[in-house]
């Protein structure tokens, strides 16, 4: 095990028995979601989903309907409170990594957080790694897309590379996680399995909870690094809150999300500027949102669906950035870009953006960062800036990106 619990002379009963579920939880053992609401750890496959999502917004659509008969047979068959987990990929029109487990077990995250500590073994080498696309092809994907946007046709694009990675020995995905979690206490964790390896990672950004006719979400757009001095990182801070390009491309995501959310609610909230929010590396423009459906029969998927991709992850027009995606980024997303959660037979659940993450195959790991592209971004700092997003999970390595 990667993961042990410390503290057993904790006098408290329930502390005691909470820390005692955590240290049986294997966050690799199936599908693995923490969260400061609900977290939960699955094991077995009762149905796999791979139904596209592109009509997920759509109640009697047919990947709803696909969902609803699916979890009427995890009923049939005995699963009392069956629930959808899994990803569904940036574009939602390939197939879904969606799954109803077995067995769920649901455990309080500051619980688990409270027991664990990484192991003190030593994760493979990194013998060979390649950055795709290179510095002067993303520099030019970046002046092509400022161009863009400097037209009537396109607001927002988000531009992404990748980090491919290959040690020396097969990747224990245990002690990877336990690494990550360690390197990212606040974020949202998450370990998906795949038919071939594992999707890996640490969220900072909620797209859509919802518990009852209630929903939440909290989109993340406009970011700067952190410092090391205190002094610096308020003032870095600061700059970033006053800063326009950064307050324009978060005001981008926000407009567009009221856009789509507000035909779907009876209350919605969106205040009207952004506040802070801080992760390990990075600065970020964060607006929590609230409200409540108009309808009782929408649930976590289908309210997630209507969002994704949302500007944070796309660009708007959505339809045009995802076509200009396409056209200057050498490589399908796949699941990076994404979206990563569960959903109940009830309509409740909790989905991320699938960012500041990887796959992870024997010995072969892709990572992935993106960055808003506006008119007035700067091709130089948005190569810093996904940089900075890649060096989150390169650190689990033990490695500081150069």
């Amino acid at each position: 095990m990667y993961l042990a619990v410390k503290g057993a002379e904790q006098k408290n009963p329930q502390h005691r028995e909470s820390l005692a579920q955590a240290a049986m939880l294997t966050p690799t053992s199936g599908f693995f979601f923490t969260s400061p609401f609900r977290s939960l750890s699955t094991q077995g496959c009762f149905a796999k989903i791979a139904q596209p999502a592109v009509d997920g917004e759509d109640l009697q659509g047919q990947f709803q309907q696909t969902i609803q008969q699916a979890f009427a047979q995890a009923r049939a068959a005995g699963i009392k409170s069956p629930i959808l987990c899994g990803a569904l990929p940036f574009d939602t029109r390939q197939p879904s990594a969606l799954f109803i487990p077995e067995k769920t077990q649901w455990f309080k995250r500051e619980a688990f957080m409270a027991g664990m500590e990484p192991d003190a073994g030593v994760l493979p080498e990194i013998v060979h790694q390649v950055e795709l696309p290179e510095q002067q092809q993303f520099i030019q994907m970046v002046t092509e897309a400022v161009q863009a946007t400097a037209g009537e046709q396109l607001d927002k694009v988000v531009l992404s590379r990748l980090l491919e990675i290959e040690t020396r020995e097969p990747i224990d995905c245990q002690a990877l996680m336990a690494c990550i979690i360690a390197q990212n206490p606040n974020s949202f964790h998450f370990h998906v399995p795949l038919e071939q390896g594992s999707l890996v990672g640490a969220s900072p950004e909620l797209l859509l909870r919802k518990s009852g006719n209630q929903f939440h979400s909290n989109p993340l757009a406009g970011s700067a690094p952190r410092e090391n001095d205190p002094l610096r990182d308020r003032q870095a801070s600061q700059r970033l809150l006053a800063s326009n390009k950064d307050r324009y491309e978060h005001q981008i995501v926000t407009e567009g999300m009221h856009q789509v959310l507000a035909k779907r609610c009876s209350h919605l909230h969106i205040p009207a500027s952004p506040e802070l929010l801080s992760t390990t590396t990075l600065w970020h423009l964060s607006t929590p949102i609230d409200g409540e459906v108009a309808d009782p029969a929408e649930n976590a998927l289908s309210l997630a669906c209507l969002l994704h991709p949302t500007p944070a992850l796309c660009g708007t027009p959505t339809l045009t950035a995802r076509d200009l995606i396409k056209q200057l980024e050498p490589f399908d997303r796949g699941l990076f870009g994404g979206i990563v959660g569960w959903c109940d037979s009830e309509g409740n659940g909790e989905w991320v953006v699938t960012i500041r993450c990887g796959t992870v195959n024997a010995n072969q790991v892709r990572l992935f960062a993106g960055a808003g592209i506006v008119k007035d971004s700067s091709p130089q700092s948005e190569w810093l800036e996904t940089g900075t997003k890649l060096s989150t999970i390169l650190r689990a390595f033990g490695l500081n990106q150069g």
